[in-house]
């Protein structure tokens, strides 16, 4: 059965244009083509990242925090109690008045004691603002490393420039170094992102349900960013997806930036910084992404082959799904735009 759904799955039809097998893109002088077989490395490099982000939260986005005026608060944990922290886990965070009167006979003691302790655990489950701030400064720094390394390497490719060189030569267009280490980078991101989930800030730890239903909601949207990239790779759709990694990096790092200086209390700053990222994303999601790369991708294919593969379907389908999401929060961002100058 495996062996099936292998060949299925690297099936020439899904992934490349008409008369084309797996054995034309053996390298050979002169062309260089991405290998599925390299996605492998991504995990390692994933780890590299962990790496990086412990001395770079520790060293750089700690002592910066402290210079922001931001405060190291060192929350009180509650006496291990196996009874109190199983009702914790398992029945309720939030138990009634007759529920800790039950846990206070259970446990011997008071009911004073049972409230202090719920309160105490509750608060561990609450970020401090210094962890916020060094998710937000790991995130900034990767994020602005991306777009000023990504523009580095594209800035002199013709594609840059002319969408339609995205495609002269396609399927046999040879892999880049630069984008090579470009992909293998922003995929390892999302992996290393994938397995900090159980540990990374909880945005809205007041209500149980979050923990499963945001959990499961990072994972599904990192692994569609995995998924997308790695497709590309495969396909050799490798000069469109840098495009896409490049638009959609170079907004968020002013997001996060902004987030710094929130939980820095620079009110100012941080309204700045946001009214900044709200521009770029409407220009990067709003404008470049559906009038640039969805053009290049659901028009200007039909002008070299006559009969589209499964993944050009595949790949618009998961292109246009997230323009969808770029829509609505582009709304929320507007929401939250028209609040701020009418509070003003």
């Amino acid at each position: 059965i495996l062996k099936t759904l292998n060949s299925w799955f690297w099936w020439e039809n899904i992934w490349m244009p008409i008369n084309c097998t797996w054995a034309d893109f053996v390298d050979r002088e002169g062309l260089v083509f991405p290998k599925p077989h390299q996605l492998y490395a991504t995990i390692p490099y994933a780890f590299v990242l962990l790496i990086i982000r412990f001395f770079s939260e520790r060293y750089v986005a700690r002592p910066l925090a402290k210079a922001l005026g931001i405060k190291n608060v060192r929350r009180v944990k509650p006496q291990p109690n196996p009874v109190l922290e199983s009702y914790f886990r398992e029945c309720s965070r939030h138990p009634s008045q007759s529920e800790i009167k039950g846990l206070a006979k259970k446990c011997n003691c008071t009911v004073h004691l049972v409230e202090k302790w719920f309160r105490r655990r509750r608060n561990l489950e609450i970020p401090t603002v210094l962890q916020k701030f060094q998710e937000a400064f790991w995130r900034f720094s990767f994020y602005l490393t991306s777009s000023i390394v990504g523009f580095i390497f594209l800035y002199d490719k013709p594609w840059f420039y002319d969408i339609w060189q995205t495609w002269v030569g396609y399927p046999f267009q040879t892999l880049l170094p630069s984008q090579y280490w470009y992909y293998m980078a922003e995929i390892g991101f999302y992996w290393s992102l994938i397995f900090t989930l159980g540990i990374d800030i909880k945005r809205k730890a007041s209500a149980c349900a979050w923990l499963l239903l945001d959990f499961m909601a990072h994972v599904v949207h990192h692994l569609a960013a995995i998924g997308l990239m790695s497709g590309s790779w495969c396909g050799n759709y490798v000069r469109l997806g840098t495009l896409v990694i490049f638009v959609h990096d170079t907004a968020d790092f002013w997001l996060e930036a902004a987030k710094m200086f929130n939980y820095a209390r620079w009110e100012k700053t941080c309204n700045m910084l946001f009214i900044i990222f709200s521009i770029a994303f409407f220009i990067t999601r709003m404008i470049l992404f559906p009038f640039w790369i969805l053009r290049a991708t659901l028009y200007l294919p039909t002008y070299y082959s006559t009969t589209p593969v499964i993944a050009y379907f595949l790949f618009n389908g998961m292109l246009l799904t997230l323009q969808g999401l770029h829509i609505y929060w582009g709304y929320l961002i507007f929401k939250i735009l028209k609040r701020f100058v009418f509070l003003k």
